[in-house]
């Protein structure tokens, strides 16, 4: 998934942000709510984190939901918060988030719950011919599966959430090199090469094409390649 992570603290932010990079997230970090809303109006992400601690906690968490749910795409919304009451809860939740944690909460189980959510969405959206398991970090084509390392993975979650349309190179490090501020091309170019290499091995549906000076295009073919029935396959 697409994670937008902020808070304020240091030591809590890194330990989040690794939490979450480790269970295949790409995460981008923000250190106050201005800026978490910033940069949710100018990327898509699936989930954003907002974690609040401190006397004023939970100043601006309502203002920033409202932007938040406002968005075109508007993400899940799930809140970390050191201390509040169930009345200061069931406020936010009103106020337009999908989940409420008070501590002592768990990192496992905030990305159980956007997994989740994201599930919902997913069901709502429509089945597709190829997803993702972020348990055995596979994509899953019916009964077929294919292995893919936490780059890969990434990479294909990035093409795969703009299935058929090109997608450019540059937003493709943003998602799958997150913590890198300088990737060269030839990064991208070496692990589009391996996962071709995989959908050949395992005559995937899916297909990764090149946009010559742009970047590239997964598509999702309802026949393998050279199976009866695909496209450009011999009668």
């Amino acid at each position: 998934m697409r994670v937008l992570l902020c808070s304020s603290a240091d030591a809590k932010r890194s330990y989040l942000y690794k939490a979450l990079r480790e269970s295949l997230n790409s995460v981008e970090v923000a250190d106050n709510l201005y800026y978490a809303v910033f940069l949710a109006s100018q990327e898509s992400f699936d989930a954003v984190i907002l974690c609040a601690s401190g006397a004023h906690a939970h100043d601006g968490l309502s203002e920033a939901l409202a932007s938040f749910t406002r968005l075109p795409e508007a993400p899940a919304v799930v809140i970390a918060l050191t201390h509040a009451t169930p009345a200061d809860c069931a406020r936010l939740l009103r106020a337009g988030a999908d989940a409420c944690f008070v501590q002592p909460w768990s990192v496992l189980e905030i990305q159980e719950r956007m997994l989740a959510l994201r599930r919902t969405a997913q069901a709502v959206a429509g089945p597709t011919l190829a997803r993702l398991d972020p348990l055995t970090r596979d994509l899953v084509e019916e009964d077929r599966r294919i292995s893919l390392t936490t780059r890969e993975y990434l990479l294909v979650e990035c093409l795969l959430r703009h299935a058929n349309a090109p997608v450019a190179r540059e937003q493709l490090i943003r998602y799958a090199w997150p913590e890198k501020g300088d990737v060269e091309p030839s990064s991208v170019n070496l692990v589009v090469s391996r996962l071709r290499r995989k959908f050949i091995t395992h005559r995937a549906r899916t297909q990764i094409e090149t946009i010559n000076r742009y970047g590239y295009q997964l598509e999702l073919r309802a026949q393998p390649p050279g199976s009866p029935g695909a496209a450009g396959a011999c009668p």
